[in-house]
């Protein structure tokens, strides 16, 4: 962590002597850590920390240089509710500095809470300067989009058939998954919450193979699946979205049809060959469906928005025609109206008998998603319940139940 936090400005032992010190860099990173009431080891290896604590890191480190403007792009897309409340404390004590902030998010409740004056942008033009109280969060939406989206989220018709997926007490040989069983049936559209760390991605990864089960029954249809690994995953009809797109969905220097085809390649084998009109005419026909932004689908994938990105990397499991899909926090960093449209695409596969298993931070979006709500705590499953009844208590109670 801390040689993170003062690469490229290691300090020295002293101004004659080049050598890096250790004991300074300790120090000045827990002064920091103290400072923010950030609660991570200095000397952590950052790749075996969450998603949300190497955010927190990257945050002090912008701190860190006592800068007089900070930019903050997107910093809650991978905090729990918990740690955004942390981070506003963090911008309001930078504020009171004398700091500039400049706050970049597609989340507006949080726009409208922590900003003076808010600018929106869409297509890469300016729309709008407005100070934040004269703005409501409709307006704001109708700015964003270039029209009123009444509804945030599509209206749930989907029909829930027979059991198709079982799960039985599930557990992780290197993971806290511990004991974990539900079922889900066709159609039906299931949320999981609960805290960072709770169990949620560990679940989804189990399920598809990516860890080691140490014990535990996955059924699809009756049949008892093993998924030892994703290409076995795949074969039984499992797709799975990762968390972190840019580390584990895109290829980033492939291209928009490279990516979109890469699970699917055997429909597109013509002897030892592949057809590449056939993988045109495919990723074509996804770019329109699913309305990707892009100038042609040989444009490199890193190069397009994260919402863009998003959806690339569902068509591309769309492709593999899954019975089960899993999804991983798939709607963050993309703004409203991007996400209306996985809202819409997720609803379409639950109408046409599929099983989605959605993990979400985003409290709203579980309860105006989902049918029904998995709650984790701990790695283990704390509460199961229905999305129409249930309300944002009942699940947070139930997420620090095994915390």
């Amino acid at each position: 962590v801390m040689d993170n936090m003062w690469l490229g400005r290691f300090p020295k032992v002293s101004k004659y002597l080049p050598f890096t010190s250790e004991k300074k860099m300790y120090d000045e990173t827990m002064k920091i850590f103290k400072d923010l009431d950030i609660n991570v080891d200095p000397k952590t290896v950052m790749s075996t920390m969450s998603v949300s604590q190497r955010q927190m890191v990257e945050i002090a480190k912008a701190v860190s240089y006592n800068s007089k403007i900070i930019v903050f792009d997107e910093p809650t897309s991978s905090l729990t509710e918990e740690e955004v409340e942390h981070l506003f404390r963090i911008i309001n004590m930078l504020r009171d500095r004398g700091c500039g902030i400049i706050y970049i998010s597609h989340k507006m409740e949080e726009i409208l809470r922590i900003s003076d004056e808010v600018t929106i942008m869409r297509d890469g033009k300016w729309i709008a300067t407005k100070p934040a109280e004269n703005l409501t969060m409709d307006e704001i939406i109708k700015l964003m989009v270039g029209r009123e989206l009444t509804n945030r989220y599509p209206e749930k018709d989907n029909e829930i058939g027979e059991v198709l997926l079982k799960v039985e007490n599930l557990s992780g040989e290197y993971t806290n998954l511990s004991n974990v069983s539900f079922q889900a049936n066709k159609g039906e559209i299931l949320g999981v919450a609960g805290l960072d760390g709770s169990g949620r991605t560990e679940l989804l990864e189990q399920i598809f193979g990516i860890t080691t089960k140490k014990s535990g029954k996955i059924t699809l249809n009756g049949k008892e699946v093993k998924n030892r690994n994703p290409h076995e995953s795949i074969k039984n009809g499992f797709a799975l979205l990762t968390e972190e797109r840019r580390a584990t969905g895109i290829f980033g220097i492939l291209n928009i049809r490279e990516n979109t085809t890469i699970s699917s390649l055997k429909k597109y084998q013509t002897g030892p060959f592949l057809n590449k009109r056939k993988m045109k005419d495919m990723t074509d026909k996804y770019i329109k469906s699913l309305r990707v932004k892009t100038p042609t689908q040989e444009t490199k994938i890193s190069s397009l928005s994260g919402g863009n990105q998003q959806k690339v990397i569902l068509a591309r499991w769309l492709l593999t025609d899954p019975t089960v899909l899993l999804l991983d926090e798939p709607t963050r960093g993309i703004d409203v109206g991007a996400k209306y449209e996985i809202y819409q695409l997720i609803l379409d596969l639950a109408k046409k008998g599929k099983t989605v298993i959605m993990v979400s931070s985003e409290m709203a979006e579980l309860l105006g998603v989902c049918d029904k709500i998995l709650v984790m705590s701990g790695g283990r499953l704390s509460g199961e319940v229905d999305a129409k009844t249930t309300n944002q208590e009942e699940i947070m109670t139930l997420a620090a139940k095994y915390a």
